[in-house]
């Protein structure tokens, strides 16, 4: 038998089994399973208890996909992970589908910051159940125009001019307006509003940090990136400095501290909803305020899960 034989998922119909032996039964047909096979279950109920036992005994060693979700019929493909590997991550996700960012974003997930976390962990820390997560990732989303860039395959040299010449000049272009913006309405509704003082000084500890960062990534972290890869592609180009962890350590612990305050602001303002009567002015900066939020997130995700970790894997391979 082949390869692409041994590795066709086989389906067990579990309606059949006696109840005391069917999750037994799962998991010895799971624990057979070739590294990249599968086994599809099919069932008369939804069969979610199971994914919760074989991930608490198993581990993320799986990868759960429903291929029919009732009201009659369940079939659920079980599909074991390659040797070695891990469990992806929320970055990783959006990394390869800019468009389950949506999702995130409307489930309070941190896919740019806290996208280093596995799915499993992060629902589990914001208390979601993980298949309705999960369900809610494979249905049709819409498609945003980032989402027409295949980010992943751009040379580490053009991405990072790509951050620079969107990502870091719509901070410079619009940062000004969000201070100025923020100031106004603090002084004019602050009374009323207490909350809105806060959201002026976070909005000025942002800015304050987000400009000093930009600074260290156009004028040492990106350099030193397109250094590597031009050592990569033969050339030879001296290096400034040792490597690459340390520079990208520092650039997302200040990702961190801007996304901590960008969270506060949008807590601050209850998701940027404003209060009855409302200015013209309050509308206004909330609408900033959200689409700064927008732009950050990308801002950080291309960095923190695409470039970085490229760029950390090139410097490796060649050393």
């Amino acid at each position: 038998m082949n390869q692409t034989e041994e590795l066709q998922p086989e389906v067990l119909d579990v309606t059949i089994i006696e109840p005391r032996l069917k999750h037994p039964t799962i998991f010895a047909r799971f624990d057979a399973l070739l590294p990249g096979a599968a086994l599809i279950i099919h069932n008369d109920h939804d069969p979610k208890p199971l994914y919760y036992q074989l991930l608490g005994e198993r581990g993320n060693c799986f990868t759960w996909n429903y291929l029919e979700n009732g009201p009659q019929t369940w079939e659920v493909e079980i599909r074991k992970n390659e040797t070695g590997e891990q469990a992806q991550t929320l970055g990783e996700i959006v990394a390869k589908d800019l468009r389950k960012a949506e999702v995130f974003k409307k489930l309070g997930l941190d896919f740019c910051c806290g996208g280093k976390k596995t799915l499993e962990a992060a629902c589990r820390e914001k208390g979601l159940d993980v298949l309705t997560v999960r369900a809610e990732l494979e249905k049709p989303q819409t498609v945003p125009a980032a989402a027409q860039h295949d980010f992943g395959s751009w040379s580490l040299a053009f991405l990072a001019d790509y951050v620079v010449n969107v990502h870091h000049a719509y901070v410079k272009t619009n940062l000004p307006m969000l201070l100025e913006l923020s100031e106004k309405v603090a002084k004019r509704h602050g009374g009323a509003h207490q909350e809105l003082i806060t959201v002026y000084n976070k909005v000025t500890a942002m800015g304050s940090e987000l400009l000093l960062h930009l600074k260290k990534e156009e004028t040492i972290l990106f350099p030193y990136i397109k250094q590597l890869e031009a050592r990569a592609n033969g050339q030879d180009v001296p290096l400034t400095f040792s490597s690459v962890k340390e520079p990208v350590a520092v650039m997302e612990n200040d990702h961190d501290i801007v996304g901590r305050l960008a969270e506060d602001i949008k807590a601050l303002t209850n998701n940027y909803t404003l209060p009855e009567n409302a200015c013209n002015s309050y509308g206004l900066l909330f609408k900033k305020l959200e689409e700064f939020e927008n732009d950050l997130h990308m801002h950080i995700h291309l960095e923190n899960n695409i470039l970085f970790p490229k760029a950390i894997a090139l410097e490796q391979a060649g050393s």
